[in-house]
Parts: structure tokens; C-alpha cells; sequence
């Protein structure tokens, strides 16, 4: 029996399991502690670990494709590049912005990332994001994260 291996799910496999180890690595700075009595770096590092188990899977899987042959296509760079700005304007903004506009935007671009969607679906996403968020957040679980922020004259 001749195995065929897909050049897509070796590739998505060594990505996710890059990702679980560069993330497994970032989680051993900071405190384990116990299954008990969780540190910060405990739950980091155990979804790290199952990122790499998923990726070996799904490399495993690339490897004993029975398929035909399959070409790996177009790499989708513009919305790679809309998620991955959409995260690093979170991360930076929060503070300055607050929670409103910098959860707007944020999704906002991530679902402007799919070429499917809409300015208007986009806009309608963010807008309930924004709302779930905050009953979720601010209002159940009483995140302390001002909703807008010093960057604003509100």
C-alpha cells in the first residue's frame, strides 16, 4: 500500500506545534504550581501541550493520507495579517482606548478578514461583540478594564 502524505496537513501540524511549543516555552517563566493550586503558568502550558498533541495529529494524519494529490494553494495574507493586527491593536490599545473601541475594532478587522464578509456584517458583529462582552465581562464577571479610556475625551 502506497501512503501519499498532504502537504497541507504536514504544514498545518509543524505550525500548530511550533505555536504550542514557542507558547509551552513562555508559560515554564512563570509558576506552575499544582494541579490543586494552579500558577500562572500552569494552564498556559497545559493548552500548549494539547496544541502540540493536535498538531502531531494532524501531522501524523498528513502523513498517511490515502488522497490524491492536492496542491497547497493561495496563502490567505491578507487575513493573516487583519487577525494578527487585530491582536497586537488589542494587546497595545486597551489601556489607552478602553474596552468599547478597542473590542470594536478588534473585531471588526478579524471579521473583515474573511472574504465572505460583509462591511455591514462585519460592523454588525462588532456591535454585538461589544454588547456580549460586556455583559459577559464587565457586568457578570466584573472585570476592573474602564470602557473608555485616557485616550479619549469622553
Amino acid at each position: 500500500m502506497e501512503l501519499r502524505k498532504s502537504r497541507k496537513d504536514i504544514l498545518s501540524g509543524l505550525v500548530f506545534i511550533g505555536i504550542g511549543a514557542a507558547f509551552a516555552v513562555g508559560a515554564l517563566g512563570y509558576p506552575m504550581g499544582t494541579a490543586t493550586r494552579m500558577g500562572a503558568g500552569y494552564f498556559p502550558f497545559a493548552l500548549s501541550l494539547i496544541l502540540v498533541a493536535f498538531g502531531v495529529a494532524i501531522l501524523v494524519k498528513g502523513f498517511r493520507n490515502h488522497g490524491a494529490a492536492e496542491t497547497l494553494g493561495t496563502v490567505p495574507w491578507r487575513g493573516g495579517a487583519l487577525i494578527l493586527g487585530a491582536i497586537v491593536f488589542f494587546g497595545f490599545c486597551l489601556t489607552g482606548l478602553g474596552f468599547v473601541p478597542t473590542l470594536f475594532v478588534t473585531v471588526f478587522a478579524s471579521a473583515l478578514a474573511s472574504r465572505s464578509m460583509t462591511a455591514l456584517g462585519a460592523l454588525a458583529l462588532a456591535l454585538g461583540m461589544v454588547v456580549l462582552c460586556y455583559v459577559i465581562f464587565i457586568k457578570g464577571l466584573g472585570v476592573t478594564v474602564p470602557l473608555f479610556g485616557p485616550w479619549l475625551p469622553v
